[in-house]
């Protein structure tokens, strides 16, 4: 039986997940573009994009039933990267105005990103807010 997990939790872990994400891709819009304010609008345009998408994607994978293992990470990470690059590069397009631009930032992100993602995750893995099972094994531990 799937363990309950809050919406609070993946609420969380959309916004930790977005400071690193787009400070991440501020920096490497900078460093391609050599233009900081590029990057800075390339990054802030993807907090809103990147935040829905990011809370489906985890709603997806809760209903996905691979249980919780380094495997299951490891697809999450591929799956996200996937939908991440692709909406890096779209918005990257339209704000260099040049495709090429919008295909170096997304394809630099994918090393970053996958890197980043997987800790971002093993983290998450470790920290019990909003999961009711482990917080309630917790509970009868201390108690007993």
């Amino acid at each position: 039986m799937p363990q309950k997990v809050s919406y609070k939790r993946h609420l969380a872990k959309t916004v930790t997940w977005r400071v690193v994400g787009t400070l991440d891709t501020i920096v490497l819009s900078w460093i391609i573009t050599g233009n900081p304010f590029t990057g800075l609008k390339i990054g802030v345009a993807e907090v809103i994009t990147k935040m829905v998408l990011y809370y489906l994607h985890e709603r997806a994978w809760i209903k996905i039933g691979i249980g919780d293992s380094r495997r299951r990470h490891i697809l999450k990470t591929i799956t996200w990267r996937a939908l991440g690059t692709l909406d890096t590069i779209i918005l990257s397009w339209i704000i260099s105005g040049n495709p090429w631009t919008g295909l170096k930032i997304g394809l630099a992100e994918v090393i970053t990103k996958m890197v980043l993602y997987y800790y971002h995750e093993r983290a998450w893995y470790r920290i019990n807010y909003g999961l009711d099972i482990r917080n309630r094994a917790k509970r009868w531990r201390r108690t007993s």
